[in-house]
C-alpha cells in the first residue's frame, strides 16, 4: 500500500527516523494476516519538483541534440540524480520510488513518456543511479529482497492535518444527507440482491445492477468524503435514485413471486402487486395512507435481510383513526397511534415535492406503530384494517409543567427530563442497575472565515473558537405515551427538532434529529453538534470504529506514533464514525451508534459529541473550489438543506456494551424492508398467498456473531457469498470465538453443487493466491508472534465455513439446477 496523505507532524517524525516505509497492522484481531508493507510518499503523490511533464507545465525538457545551443543533458541528469539522492536519505534500502503524475495529468500522455524515456536513457548512461519503469509489485518485491527490518504501525492515520490549522476532519460530516442516502441504499441493495437470488434474475426484467453501479460510483473518494462539487453531488443523487427505482421493481416482483400460491410461472415474468415507500421518513406513504377503509385492508409484507430471528417495530403513516393490526394467524397485534412531530409537518410537503415533483396529499393522522416478528432471510405478513373493536391505542399527549422532573419509558430504560429546562438529566436502566446523570444538548461551532489563514470548509474543520455556542437553555418539551413506546418531542430552536423514542421492549433510545435550514444571514458558517455530558471518568480516552469493524482507542491530544504539538484542540480530536463511538470508566459504558458516516469526538472527560450538519460560507482551498452550504428546491422555492437522521444510545456495565453495539449495528445497517398492497376486506390473503417464508431450515439461524454481507447472483447463475465475523478478539467472552456456518442449511431449498473460496474482492481463487510475504519487524521475532484465531481451511465436502474474530470469507456457490 502506498499513499501520500499523512499528518504533517507524523511525516516529519518519520522522515527523521527513516520510517516512511513500515509494516501496517490495521487489526489486532487479524494479526499477521493483516500486516501489509506500506509506504508514505516523501511529498505529495507527484513527481519531484521540476519533473512534471504535462503540456501546460513550465518544466525544462531534456534536450539531447548536440547540434542545438540549449543542449542540457548533464544539467538535467545532475538535477534528477540530486533529487533521487535527496529522497534516498529518508528511506531504508537503496530502492526509492518516483511517482510520475498528479491530479488532472496525462491529458497528453506522449509528453510524459517522451521525457521519461529520455531521462531513463541518459540517467542510466550516467550510472550513478539505475532508473526504470516499475510497478508497486516490483517495488515491494525489491524491498522484501533487501532483508531489512521495518517499524510496525498499528491503528490508523486519523486525524489528518496538512498544516498547523488544517485538520481534515470536517469532511467526516460534509453532505450528511447524501451520506445518509448512500447508507440507506447500501442496506436496501443488500436486501434486494438477496431477493434476486431467491427468485432468480429475470433476463428480460429489471435488475439490481443499476443501483450497484451507482453505489460503486459513490465509492469515489470525494463522494465518500462529501468533498465533491454541488453539481457532482446532484448527479450522484440522481444516479442513486434511478438505480433505486429499478431495484424497487426487483423487490416488488420477487415478493409477488414468493407470496403467490399460484403457478410458479408468475416468477418468470416481471409482475408485481406491491408498492414501497422510499419517503417513509417524511411520513409519506400513499398505500398506508389510502388503502385502509371499510372495504379494503392494507397488507404489509416485512422482509428481514439479517440471518437471525428478528423482533422489531414498524412505523407507517395512516389517515384512519380507528385501525387494527392482525398477524397472519389472525391474532390482534398491539398497536399504537403516535402524532406527527411538528418538524415532520413542517418539512413533509416541501420535501415530497422536491423528491417527486408533486405536493403530498393532506398530512396523515399520525404514525401507526406495531411489533413484528420475522424469520431470518424471510418475511412475515401483517394486515391493517378499519377497526370496530380492538383499535390501535392513541398516544396520550403530555405537556409537562412546573419545576419537577418527568420520566419517559415504560420498560426497563428510563429517561428523566427537567420540566424547567425541557432537557434530559438522567438515563437509567432498571434491569441492569446502570444509572448516570446526563445532559444532552445541541450547539454549533462557528466556522473560521480564513481571515487568519486557514478557512473552515468542506474538508477542513476549523472552529472560530474552542467553545461551541449552545442553543436556548429552555427547550419546548412534550411526551407521547402509549403501550409500545414513549416519544419525547423537543424543539431546541426553530431549526433544530428532536424526537427520542423509548420502546417498552428495548433498552436503548432512538433519537431522530431534524436540523435545518441552517441560517446564514449573520454571515457565519456553522458546524452543528449534539453533545452528551455525563459523570463518566473517561480519562481522556474514547473509542471509535474503524470502517464499521474494529473499535480503536483514541486518546485526546495524543498520538501513539509521535509527540503531538496541539494546535487545534477541537478539530484535532475529531474522528470518523461509521458505526459508532463510546466512552467508559471502571463501572459504566456509554455507547452511541449512527445511521450514516459523521464526525465525532470526546472533547472533555465524560462527554461525547457528534457533528450532524454543516453550512460553510468559505472554501477551504483544498480542492472543492466552492463553499459547502447545500440548498434544496421544490419548484421555484429553494431553501437551505434540512437533514433528518437517527442515532442510538445505550448504557451498560463496563465491557458489556459490545453485544449491543454489534447486534443493533447490524439492524441499523439492514433495516426491515416493507412492501405494501391492498386486499378486499372480505377476502382471505392466506387462501391465495404465502404469509410467511424463510430461506434457511426452520430450526437454523446464523450464529449471533456472524453476518451475511453479500448474497448476489452473477450472470452465469452462480452466487457470490460473503460471511463476516462481527466481533474482535477478546471483545466478548463468548462471541469472540470461532463461529461455524452450515452452507446447506443456509440454502435449504436448493442443493449445492460446488463451492469455491475466493479472495475478498472475489477476483481470484484463494488456492491460487500468492503466499503473503513475511516481513521482519523491528524488535520482534516473526516466529514468536501469536497467530490469529481463524477458521479452518474450507472443505468443499463438508460445506462448513468457520470464521475467527473479524474474519471475512468469500465464496462462489453453484447450485444444481
Amino acid at each position: 500500500l502506498y499513499f501520500a496523505r499523512i499528518d504533517y507532524q507524523d511525516r516529519s517524525n518519520r522522515m527523521n527516523e527513516k520510517a516512511l516505509e513500515f509494516i501496517w497492522q490495521g487489526s489486532k484481531s487479524l494479526g499477521l494476516s493483516a500486516q501489509i508493507f506500506t509506504g508514505v510518499f516523501l511529498r505529495h503523490y507527484s513527481p519531484p519538483d521540476g519533473f512534471e511533464f504535462e503540456t501546460n507545465e513550465d518544466t525544462i525538457p531534456i534536450q539531447d541534440d548536440l547540434h542545438l545551443f540549449n543542449y542540457n543533458v548533464k544539467d538535467r541528469v545532475d538535477s534528477f540524480v540530486e533529487k533521487a539522492q535527496e529522497q534516498a536519505k529518508y528511506y531504508r534500502t537503496n530502492h526509492i520510488m518516483f511517482t510520475m503524475g498528479n491530479d488532472f495529468t496525462y491529458q497528453n500522455a506522449w509528453s510524459w513518456y517522451r521525457e521519461m524515456d529520455r531521462f531513463i536513457h541518459h540517467v542510466n548512461l550516467d550510472g550513478r543511479v539505475n532508473t526504470f519503469y516499475s510497478t508497486p509489485t516490483m517495488y515491494t518485491d525489491a524491498k522484501f529482497a533487501a532483508n531489512e527490518t521495518w517499524p510496525l504501525k498499528t491503528g490508523d492515520f486519523f486525524p489528518y492535518a496538512d498544516g498547523v490549522n488544517s485538520y481534515w476532519t470536517g469532511y467526516f460530516t460534509s453532505r450528511p444527507a447524501l451520506k445518509g442516502y448512500v447508507r440507506m441504499l447500501s442496506g436496501y441493495y443488500l436486501a434486494a440482491r438477496q431477493l434476486e437470488v431467491l427468485v432468480g434474475r429475470i433476463s428480460s426484467g429489471p435488475t439490481t445492477d443499476a443501483l450497484g453501479e451507482a453505489l460503486a460510483i459513490l465509492q469515489h473518494h470525494d463522494a465518500v468524503a462529501g468533498t465533491e462539487k454541488q453539481h457532482v453531488a446532484d448527479d450522484y443523487a440522481k444516479r442513486l435514485a434511478v438505480g433505486a427505482k429499478e431495484a424497487e421493481e426487483v423487490v416488488n416482483s420477487a415478493l409477488t413471486c414468493m407470496t403467490s400460491l399460484e403457478s410458479t410461472s408468475i416468477c418468470s415474468v416481471s409482475l408485481n402487486i406491491f408498492e414501497q415507500c422510499p419517503l417513509l421518513n417524511l411520513s409519506y406513504c400513499p398505500p398506508s395512507e389510502s388503502y385502509i377503509s371499510a372495504n379494503n385492508r392494507l397488507v404489509v409484507v416485512v422482509y428481514n435481510p439479517i440471518g437471525w430471528n428478528r423482533t422489531d417495530f414498524v412505523r407507517i403513516p395512516v389517515s384512519a383513526k380507528s385501525v387494527v393490526v392482525t398477524s397472519a394467524d389472525g391474532e390482534v397485534v398491539v398497536s399504537q397511534l403516535v402524532p406527527l412531530s411538528n418538524a415532520t409537518e413542517r418539512i413533509r410537503n416541501f420535501y415530497v415535492k422536491a423528491n417527486i415533483g408533486n405536493s403530498a396529499s393532506s398530512a396523515p393522522l399520525g404514525w401507526l406503530v406495531f411489533k413484528v416478528s420475522v424469520p431470518p432471510f424471510g418475511f412475515s405478513s401483517y394486515f391493517v384494517s378499519a377497526a370496530t373493536t380492538d383499535s390501535a391505542s392513541e398516544s396520550l399527549v403530555e405537556f409537562p409543567s412546573g419545576n419537577d422532573t418527568v420520566v419517559a419509558g415504560s420498560g426497563h430504560l428510563k429517561l428523566i427530563f427537567s420540566v424547567e429546562t425541557g432537557q434530559l438529566t438522567r438515563l437509567s436502566n432498571h434491569r441492569t442497575g446502570v444509572d448516570i446523570p446526563i445532559d444532552q444538548s445541541y450547539l454549533w461551532y462557528g466556522a473560521d472565515d480564513g481571515s487568519n489563514g486557514q478557512a473552515c470548509g468542506a474538508y477542513v474543520f476549523r472552529p472560530s473558537g474552542e467553545s461551541p455556542i449552545p442553543f436556548a437553555q429552555k427547550v419546548h418539551l412534550s411526551i407521547m405515551r402509549g403501550p409500545l413506546l414513549d416519544e419525547v418531542h423537543q424543539m431546541f430552536s426553530p431549526w433544530v427538532y428532536q424526537v427520542t423514542r423509548v420502546y417498552k421492549d428495548k433498552e436503548h433510545t432512538e433519537t431522530e434529529f431534524t436540523i435545518g435550514p441552517i441560517p446564514s444571514s449573520d454571515s457565519i458558517g456553522k458546524n452543528v453538534i449534539t453533545r452528551m455530558t455525563t459523570n463518566i471518568l473517561s480519562n481522556g480516552t474514547f473509542y471509535t470504529d474503524s470502517n464499521g469493524r474494529d473499535f480503536l482507542q483514541r486518546v485526546r491530544n495524543h498520538r501513539s506514533d509521535w509527540n503531538l504539538e496541539v494546535t487545534e484542540p477541537v478539530a484535532g480530536n475529531y474522528y470518523p464514525l461509521n458505526l459508532g463511538i463510546y466512552i467508559k470508566d471502571s463501572e459504566v459504558e456509554l455507547s452511541v451508534l449512527v445511521d450514516r458516516p459523521i464526525g465525532g469526538s470526546s472533547i472533555a472527560d465524560g462527554e461525547l459529541e457528534l457533528m450532524l450538519h454543516r453550512c460553510l460560507l468559505k472554501d477551504d482551498n483544498k480542492g472543492v473550489g466552492e463553499p459547502l452550504c447545500e440548498t434544496v428546491c421544490a419548484g421555484l422555492k429553494c431553501e437551505g438543506l434540512t437533514v433528518r437522521g437517527t442515532y442510538f444510545t445505550s448504557i451498560n456495565h463496563v465491557n458489556e456494551g459490545s453485544r449491543w453495539r454489534r447486534f443493533v449495528g447490524q439492524q441499523i445497517y439492514s433495516p426491515l424492508l416493507l412492501a405494501f398492497t391492498s386486499q378486499d376486506a372480505g377476502e382471505s390473503w392466506q387462501s391465495s398467498h404465502t404469509s410467511t417464508f424463510q430461506t434457511m431450515s426452520h430450526e437454523y439461524a446464523l450464529p449471533e456473531n456472524v453476518a451475511l454481507i453479500t448474497l448476489q447472483e452473477l450472470d452465469d447463475k452462480s452466487v457470490l457469498l460473503r460471511l463476516a465475523h462481527l466481533f474482535e478478539i477478546n471483545e466478548d467472552l463468548e462471541l469472540s470465538t470461532v463461529a461455524s456456518v452450515d452452507l446447506q442449511k443456509l440454502f435449504t431449498d436448493q442443493k449445492i453443487g460446488n463451492v469455491t473460496e475466493l479472495n475478498l474482492s472475489a477476483n481470484q481463487e484463494k488456492s491460487t493466491m500468492r503466499t503473503p510475504l513475511k516481513w521482519q519487524i523491528e524488535g520482534s521475532d516473526i516466529n514468536q508472534v501469536k497467530q490469529p484465531l481463524k477458521g479452518r481451511p474450507f472443505d468443499p465436502s463438508q460445506l462448513l465455513v468457520e470464521l475467527g474474530p473479524m474474519e471475512i470469507r468469500t465464496f462462489l456457490v453453484n447450485f444444481f439446477r
